[in-house]
């Protein structure tokens, strides 16, 4: 069983499923795959300030295998992300 701890790199899949590697920030159960918050750098560039890029934070995100859509979720770096899934209605 892999660990979770708080500090470890894993990749973040935003809402376009993006991937960004993340930082753990809070981890809610000692699950193999459990809800986690995150940290990460802003892929916009123009979010800047005195310290550099700007970091966002996400909360409550599941991890893919919980997950059937392309889309806000976590893996480990050498999990392979989930396809993209078309939305069945507009």
């Amino acid at each position: 069983m892999r660990r979770t701890l708080v500090g470890g790199h894993v990749v973040y899949h935003d809402p376009r499923g993006e991937p960004h590697d993340a930082l753990l920030t809070t981890v809610w159960s000692d699950d193999e795959f459990p809800l986690v918050n995150l940290v990460l750098v802003s892929s916009d560039d123009t979010r800047q300030d005195a310290y550099g890029r700007q970091i966002e934070r996400q909360t409550s995100c599941n991890h893919a295998s919980k997950m059937n859509v392309h889309g806000n979720y976590w893996r480990f770096p050498d999990e392979t992300p989930n396809a993209y899934t078309p939305p069945s209605q507009v």
